[in-house]
């Protein structure tokens, strides 16, 4: 865990928005501009896609990533390789300390499997990911692959299984990342209401990108 402060005013930001509890975001970040995910209330999960603006083929690739940094978990200093193996972007401050890489988006399908039937229709972040790729046009189905989950906590256990624990995020706590390429930012702010990763109660996040 590397807590990192950033030295960056939000004042000084050429873009803020705010996502409001649930719901998808898309937007673009140039070549060496900084984009930071703040987490508005606290434990709230944001599940998020990178991909290369000028071939969106190119995508964040989890297993070279972790691969190449030796951990699970993403902080500052990790860089964020594509499929291609090339540097997407890097964590240049971090509040929080660790993020997911391996709980994956809540899907209708996960729903079912990890709690009812009756869970199946209920929002999630593959839905999110989805309503914001077709609404941009760039990406397709096929391109929704493995995400960070940012602020999330998901603790391997001693047997290599997952859990889904309460978050270590707060309110005001941010991850920054500074873009090596072009990139596709494609966030849903996690509508899941089922496991503990954001209070059971979906919050607002913000993203902020500075020149």
């Amino acid at each position: 865990m590397s807590l990192t402060a950033s030295d960056k005013h939000a004042a000084s930001a050429v873009y803020r928005h705010e996502i409001p509890a649930g719901e998808p975001f898309l937007c673009e970040v140039k070549a060496g501009q900084t984009v930071r995910l703040l987490d508005l209330e606290g434990n709230q999960a944001v599940d998020t896609l990178f991909f290369s603006a000028k071939n969106p083929r190119e995508r964040y690739d989890p297993q070279r990533t972790l691969r190449k940094q030796n951990s699970v978990y993403l902080t500052t200093g990790t860089v964020l390789y594509s499929n291609l193996g090339n540097p997407l972007l890097t964590i240049v401050a971090d509040t929080c300390g660790r993020h997911d890489t391996l709980g994956g988006a809540c899907a209708q399908e996960s729903n079912t499997v990890r709690y009812a039937l009756d869970k199946r229709h209920m929002h999630s972040c593959r839905d999110n990911f989805l309503r914001a790729s077709l609404h941009d046009g760039r990406l397709e189905k096929r391109d929704i692959g493995a995400n960070i989950n940012f602020f999330m906590n998901v603790p391997v256990t001693p047997e290599g299984g997952l859990t889904f624990e309460d978050g270590i995020s707060g309110a005001g706590k941010y991850v920054e990342l500074k873009a090596e390429m072009d990139v596709i930012v494609l966030i849903s702010n996690c509508p899941q209401l089922n496991n503990p990763c954001n209070a059971y109660n979906p919050t607002p996040a913000e993203v902020l990108v500075w020149d």
